[in-house]
């Protein structure tokens, strides 16, 4: 299939699930509290069989969930990409025990998932975390995890985490481990902070927390290849969740700019604000087709993945950004009334500039990956 188009059937699933959104989400995420995990929004979620498409589906199909679920309710959308980040490393590093135990309660909604990188002294400099992984001297081969974790998407309410701890001191990126860590372990405290963007983040504290080999996802000393193998997952679907936001935007926009009058004519009448929307519509189109075209990169295993799936975040979260931005202007002051779409957009849209990897965070992937692939063509 061209990266640049989709199948009939594909744009029919995503015209049902804007539907579906519309009506079976929204209502729930509206009666949510911002800044903690909503259940039944989960719940609904699982019974429609959307979590469980987390695990089925390849990068294209979740990149098509989280931008027709964010066009009709970002709460939604971001609360299948959450579970789908916490529960990523479980479903393709887990053992079968953790894989039997934990995806069928992921994937009904009953289970919440979290994925426990960033720390207050390591947040884009992932291979620096310091969460430390100490040998419980038993001699049955376990840890203890002490220290602390923050910006943690639905800390501190998951019901699991998939944490990243340093085995070994001074070994950088090549001494890190990936345990699953159930929430009722001793020793393991989190508190919800209170942020710009309304889905729940919090901070962690380990005290001595025990785990054991079977809780390591993955190899001993190769976690931080768990983390980014997920990480070039659910980037291009970041765009995604951008993207949609993004034509959330556009649509309002359009629809705003062709009715509301002004200076004896509407405002669409007006070539400055013409002109604004239409940039607004091409610059929301290039970041699909570069959010597309990454994602079919990763399920047909190309070259050069994690660059791709850097500039799909990049070019999607800064557009939306200048999409959301412009259409609040177009809209005046009442796009900043609280309970406006704007309103809402505005506020969420800030934040994927940061998470998973901050914008000047994805340049520095993408000169890498270019002078990597310049250095491995002279050499040959």
């Amino acid at each position: 299939m061209p990266a640049f188009s989709l199948e009939p059937e594909q744009t029919a699933w995503c015209a049902e699930l804007r539907a579906l959104a519309a009506a079976r989400l929204r209502p729930l995420a509206d009666q949510g509290e911002p800044g903690h995990v909503n259940r039944p929004l989960l719940t609904e979620l699982g019974r429609l069989g959307l979590l469980e498409r987390l695990f089925t589906s390849g990068a294209l199909d979740l990149c098509l969930m989280r931008e027709s679920l964010a066009q009709a309710c970002t709460e939604a959308e971001t609360a299948l990409a959450l579970q789908g980040l916490g529960a990523h490393p479980v479903h393709a590093h887990g053992s079968p025990a953790q894989r039997k135990h934990w995806l069928p309660k992921v994937a009904d909604g009953s289970a919440v998932a979290a994925f426990a990188l960033s720390e207050p002294g390591a947040g884009s400099d992932a291979a620096a975390l310091s969460l430390a992984a100490e040998p419980d001297g038993t001699g049955t081969g376990g840890w203890r995890l002490t220290g602390e974790k923050c910006w943690i998407s639905n800390a501190p309410e998951a019901d699991f985490y998939t944490v990243f701890a340093r085995t070994t001191p001074g070994a950088g990126a090549h001494g890190v481990t990936a345990f699953l860590v159930p929430a009722d372990r001793p020793g393991l405290a989190g508190t919800a902070l209170e942020m710009l963007s309304p889905h729940p983040i919090g901070a962690l504290r380990f005290d001595a927390v025990p785990v054991t080999a079977d809780d390591v996802l993955g190899e001993t000393d190769r976690g931080f290849a768990v983390a980014m193998g997920t990480l070039n997952l659910f980037r291009p679907s970041v765009g995604a969740f951008a993207v949609g936001m993004a034509q959330a935007a556009l649509d309002a926009t359009v629809d705003h700019t062709r009715r509301r009058e002004a200076f004896r004519g509407t405002l669409k009448d007006l070539q400055a604000v013409a002109h604004q929307v239409a940039e607004m519509a091409l610059r929301t189109e290039a970041a699909r087709l570069m959010v597309y075209a990454a994602a079919t990169a990763y399920d047909q295993g190309a070259p050069g993945v994690p660059g791709r799936a850097a500039m799909a975040k990049l070019l999607a979260t800064e557009t939306a950004q200048y999409v959301v931005d412009t259409a609040v202007q177009l809209h005046g002051a009442r796009a900043l009334r609280r309970g406006h779409l704007l309103e809402h957009l505005y506020r969420e849209v800030r934040a994927p500039r940061v998470y998973e990897g901050a914008s000047e965070v994805q340049r520095g992937i993408i000169a890498k990956e270019l002078y990597a692939t310049a250095d491995h063509q002279e050499a040959r």
